[in-house]
C-alpha cells in the first residue's frame, strides 16, 4: 500500500526536533543534550549501569557510546569503577557534580515528555508505541 507520507521522514523530523529541545535544556549547563539523556537514564536505574546498557537503550554503536562516556567523564558527570567479580566490567557511576543536576534533568525530560504527548489519548500512545516497536524490529 502506497502512502503520500513517508514514515522515515516523519521519524527524522521528530528526532531532530527532540534533539534541539534537549540540547536547549542542556545548553544551560556544562553538558550536551546526549549527555543529559544518558545522565537521565543512569539516574533512573536502580541496578548497576554498564556501557552495554547505554548502547542498548539508545541504539548506539560501541565506539559512539565510548566517546560519549569519555566526554561525560571529562565533564565530571560520571566515573567508571571496575567490578570486583570481573575487572573488565566497568560500572558507570554518577558523580557528586551530576547529582547536583538530578532534579533539573528529571524535570526537563518530564516536561519534554508532557509537551510531546499533550492532547494524545493513552490508547493512541499505545498504538504509537506498538508501531514504533515494529519499525525498530523491521530495521534491526
Amino acid at each position: 500500500m502506497k502512502h503520500d507520507k513517508h514514515a522515515a521522514r516523519y521519524v527524522s523530523k521528530l528526532s531532530n526536533k527532540l534533539r534541539r529541545k534537549i540540547d536547549a535544556f542542556s545548553s544551560r549547563e556544562s553538558f550536551s543534550g546526549s549527555q543529559g539523556r544518558v545522565l537521565h537514564f543512569i539516574l533512573a536505574q536502580s541496578n548497576d549501569v554498564f556501557q552495554k546498557d547505554i548502547e542498548e537503550e539508545y541504539s548506539l554503536r560501541p565506539p559512539t557510546a565510548t566517546e560519549l562516556l569519555k566526554k561525560m567523564e571529562k565533564n565530571g558527570l560520571i566515573y567508571r569503577e571496575s567490578m570486583a567479580s570481573d575487572a573488565r566490567m566497568k560500572r558507570i557511576v554518577v558523580s557528586e557534580k551530576a547529582l547536583q543536576y538530578k532534579d533539573m534533568v528529571i524535570e526537563d525530560i518530564t516536561a519534554l515528555e508532557d509537551e510531546l504527548t499533550k492532547d494524545i489519548p493513552p490508547n493512541e500512545l499505545d498504538v504509537f508505541f506498538k508501531v514504533i516497536e515494529k519499525m525498530l524490529d523491521n530495521i534491526s
